[in-house]
């Protein structure tokens, strides 16, 4: 844990002191199970560790939709850990996984290390928010053609190139722009016969 960026700046001894006060435990999650339910309250934000988490929005009807995946570093359910409101999503072992929990309700003190870990965690969740800002553009999209050109448009800013790896199977990445994974996979024959893209499974390049 000790070089992900909510420890960042922290000096050895800083790092140390954090751990005894905030440190809640580490635990293994299989596949596909549960971490954190929808309508849990917890103090606790998540670190993934090994493996990836989903973020998933689910409603009384079983329809699902893939908010992101969490890789080692990454923390979840912050935003909730931190004002202690009821989660509006759940969150999911993508695959066999390992997470540490920090209870970040006890970050209150005059500590150094306190200081700059409300420092980092402001930053990560800036970059949330920017993530969130980012998938609310995309999806704005009306066609499933714009939503994917969109994406990958995206992709190709940030990468600087238009050979890109893709995190998402189709399964995901359908769940991402939110549209029917047939659908999508017709959407991505068709550009690619047109000759817009070229893919194997997530390897995308834009022509």
């Amino acid at each position: 844990m000790r070089d992900y960026a909510i420890f960042e700046g922290l000096t050895d001894e800083e790092y140390s002191q954090a751990l005894k006060v905030i440190h809640s435990g580490e635990y293994f999650y299989p596949k596909h199970e549960i971490i954190l339910h929808a309508g849990d309250v917890t103090h606790n934000t998540g670190l993934v560790l090994e493996g990836s988490v989903s973020i998933e929005s689910a409603d009384i009807w079983g329809n699902s939709v893939l908010l992101g995946i969490m890789k080692p570093g990454e923390l979840f359910a912050i935003t909730y850990a931190l004002l202690a409101e009821p989660m509006l999503v759940d969150v999911r072992a993508n695959e066999d996984c390992k997470a540490a929990f920090l209870n970040v309700q006890k970050i209150n003190g005059p500590e150094t290390w306190a200081r700059k870990i409300m420092r980092n965690i402001l930053t990560i969740t800036a970059r949330k928010n920017l993530y969130l800002s980012e998938r609310s553009f995309i999806n704005a999209n009306k066609s499933i053609r714009r939503k994917v050109m969109s994406y990958l448009n995206s992709l190709s800013l940030k990468n600087k190139s238009r050979d890109l790896i893709i995190p998402f199977d189709r399964q995901q990445m359908a769940d991402y722009l939110n549209v029917d994974r047939s659908a999508l996979s017709k959407e991505l024959s068709s550009m690619k016969n047109e000759g817009i893209i070229d893919f194997h499974r997530n390897h995308f390049m834009l022509i």
